[in-house]
């Protein structure tokens, strides 16, 4: 269901039933806004409503009638320009330049002892297997 903007005609004289009727259609799930015109007795409600259900609510109160329902389109989103970021230019680092070094390669190689009595099976070609 998409979002709708539907004008009400409602016969208030009071102020009671006024808020009666601003308190029901508040209630309602899905109602975005609510502005009444207490001039004319006109009522608009934006958002995800079922209006034959809220107009038969309202009717137990007062008495109502729909004069006008459209669908609301949202608002197109621009997005801001973000401020372009200078260029950062990095320079290779020659691969043992300093011994202290974090050298990912070097550890991807390497080999760890397995703890306790496992058997580790390395599947490069050789007569030794280790237990």
């Amino acid at each position: 269901m998409t979002a709708q903007k539907s004008v009400l005609q409602l016969s208030v004289h009071e102020e009671k039933i006024r808020k009666k009727a601003w308190k029901t259609v508040s209630k309602f799930t899905g109602v975005t806004s609510i502005t009444m015109d207490d001039k004319t007795g006109k009522m608009t409600v934006v958002g995800e409503v079922d209006v034959p259900k809220l107009v038969k609510k309202l009717r137990k109160i007062c008495t109502a009638d729909i004069v006008s329902v459209e669908i609301v389109k949202p608002p197109e989103k621009k997005e801001p320009e973000k401020p372009k970021q200078p260029e950062v230019v990095v320079n290779p680092i020659t691969y043992w330049s300093n011994q202290f070094q974090y050298h990912p390669a070097s550890y991807a190689s390497s080999y760890y002892q397995p703890c306790g009595y496992s058997r580790v099976v390395v599947e490069e070609p050789g007569p030794c297997v280790i237990l």
